[in-house]
């Protein structure tokens, strides 16, 4: 079991989605940046789907009260266990009574804690994910205990990774979407030429750019959004849904991020700049 000493500003358990609802409204959910919890759950030999911490901008205070094995990894957040430094991209080796604790966010926005095999807790719809229209909370709280699984001893095959950091990456390489073809020239060179700022108003469910570009007065059905989905409001203020996004939306769908453009969007956060690039 992992205990929640101290919860952090917004840490959630998350797996790789809950898919097959979103004809019920249902998002997908899951973990934000696939590439880095992809690392971690590899170097502990777990399963792809293994859920995860998500831990975002500033990191809880765990501790551990089973022993088992456990990795970091996407942003960079001063993390200590037992008061020593702690590696992104390492396998550590857990006692019980071990602390887990995260200083200060020095690079990208969340940050995944893994163990061996995945934590367990309540599946909701085929997955861990946390999404609280259908899950009983949105995030841990203080005092929350978090159970994970009973593990023998693991002796890992790779203990350390080096990584390419994507965190400094700003350019979101994206696909047309479904409504790019009847944007205007003026709007398409604006999207293509500019560098946009994320405004404070960004979560798990989507992310608003600051800067507009040409307005518009397109009128169309209610169609259907995925994660990554660029939507242009009338105003011209562009908006990317995320991984907790809503399932249909009114707004023409400008252009598609690409999977790794998620991940590199979902280290960012408010006054960080990025630009996109069509594919």
């Amino acid at each position: 079991m992992l205990k929640v000493l101290k919860a952090g500003f917004y840490t959630t358990i998350q797996d790789t989605g809950r898919f097959h609802y979103r004809n019920k409204g249902v998002p997908v959910s899951g973990v934000m940046d696939e590439i880095s919890v992809f690392k971690v759950n590899s170097l502990l030999e777990n399963e792809e789907s293994a859920a995860v911490l998500e831990i975002t901008m500033t990191g809880p205070t765990l501790i551990f009260e089973k022993e088992t094995y456990m990795a970091l990894g996407g942003a960079k957040m001063l993390a200590t266990l037992n008061n020593l430094p702690v590696q992104n991209y390492k396998v550590y080796t857990i006692s019980k009574g071990d602390i887990l604790s995260f200083g200060k966010l020095q690079k990208g926005f969340r940050s995944y804690l893994a163990v061996k095999g995945g934590f367990t807790s309540k599946q909701v719809l085929g997955s861990r994910s946390f999404y609280q229209p259908i899950t009983k909370y949105n995030r841990l709280t203080d005092n929350d205990v978090v159970p994970f699984a009973v593990q023998e001893d693991f002796q890992p095959k790779i203990p350390e990774i080096k990584v390419a950091s994507f965190l400094d990456d700003s350019v979101l390489e994206v696909n047309k979407a479904p409504e790019f073809d009847i944007l205007t020239d003026k709007q398409l060179e604006e999207i293509f030429s500019r560098t946009f700022t994320v405004a404070h108003e960004n979560n798990r469910m989507a992310y608003q750019l600051t800067e507009t570009i040409q307005a518009h007065t397109i009128s169309m059905l209610t169609s259907a959004t995925i994660p990554g989905t660029v939507q242009l409001t009338p105003a011209g203020k562009l908006i990317v849904l995320m991984k907790d996004g809503q399932t249909t939306g009114g707004y023409p769908r400008a252009v598609q991020l690409t999977d790794r453009a998620i991940c590199i969007l979902a280290q960012k956060k408010g006054g960080d700049t990025i630009s996109f690039k069509l594919v």
